[in-house]
């Protein structure tokens, strides 16, 4: 069983053969898939599923925490398991390629910042976009 049907059973969630399949393809994933991209790996192990389908059980997953949407300002939602310790996201602009980075001296700069205007930061969600440099 995977950790994002744990969670689902967790939530209270039902679950269907196809949220087990989409589940599985989400939990699997190495990379942040849109929903045609889940659709495609989901239809692999359940050729019946629709894309309806997918779009509905990637809204109520993301809407009970399962799951995190981005927005990478490419149009489409992307989503990852919402059980990854912090990170961060670079854009790479020219693929589409997100690379999942996590630097402690932007996690210290970004509390002292809260702190200067007078916050205690509970939570934050840094996006970098970039294209690589020519050699």
């Amino acid at each position: 069983m995977s950790w994002i049907e744990d969670k689902c059973i967790e939530k209270g969630l039902r679950m269907t053969e196809q949220r087990k399949v989409i589940a599985a393809v989400l939990s699997d994933a190495d990379d942040h898939p849109d929903a045609e991209g889940v659709y495609m790996r989901a239809s692999k192990s359940d050729p019946k599923i629709s894309l309806a389908t997918v779009y509905r059980t990637l809204r109520l997953f993301a809407e009970t925490g399962i799951i995190e949407a981005h927005d990478f300002r490419d149009g489409r939602a992307r989503y990852e398991a919402a059980d990854n310790d912090h990170h961060d996201h670079l854009i790479d602009l020219s693929t589409g390629d997100v690379i999942e980075f996590m630097d402690e001296e932007i996690e210290r700069l970004q509390e002292r910042i809260a702190q200067k205007l007078g916050y205690e930061l509970v939570d934050h969600r840094l996006e970098l976009y970039g294209r690589p440099l020519k050699k």
